[in-house]
């Protein structure tokens, strides 16, 4: 469970952080391509990863023994963690390899977000019972749309 923002931290932090986090994603993806011709593909996503435990460990410490933060852990949240480690693990190597082969970043990278978005907001819907209203389905077909247009596009 994360904790709640507090009045002073107020309303804006989530979208920067959000903001953020879109930035970071697509440097993310724009790295990948670039070293894709460069490097092995499993190779290139074993650095990656080593690199992203290491900063996820150096902060947990930080936040551990500096901000003196209480950590909560389940088995479930460890198995889940592991899925979704195991996950992007695989979409890693998959992109190093999408990449090496010649596939542009602005194309990748749309049809890989975008065909994510279907796929986690079909699975919410369908099996965690959440709700979408009217915007969010026109938005969710829109995205459709576009993922299948880009595609065929692409494949011409």
């Amino acid at each position: 469970m994360q904790p709640k923002l507090n009045d002073q931290e107020g309303i804006a932090v989530p979208y920067l952080l959000l903001g953020l986090a879109a930035v970071m994603f697509g440097l993310y993806n724009l790295f990948i391509k670039l070293s894709a011709d460069h490097i092995q593909a499993v190779l290139g996503a074993v650095i990656l990863q080593f690199v992203a435990a290491f900063l996820g460990l150096g902060l947990l410490v930080y936040f551990k023994y500096v901000d003196n933060l209480t950590l909560h852990v389940s088995p479930r949240g460890v198995t889940l963690a592991v899925l979704a480690g195991a996950a992007i693990g695989v979409v890693e190597i998959l992109t190093f390899i999408i990449y090496g082969r010649g596939v542009a970043v602005a194309v990748g990278n749309p049809l890989i977000v975008g065909g994510s978005l279907i796929v986690t907001t079909g699975v919410g819907w369908l099996f965690l019972r959440e709700v979408l209203n009217p915007w969010q389905v026109a938005a969710l077909f829109s995205i459709i749309a576009g993922v299948a247009i880009l595609a065929w596009q692409a494949g011409r």
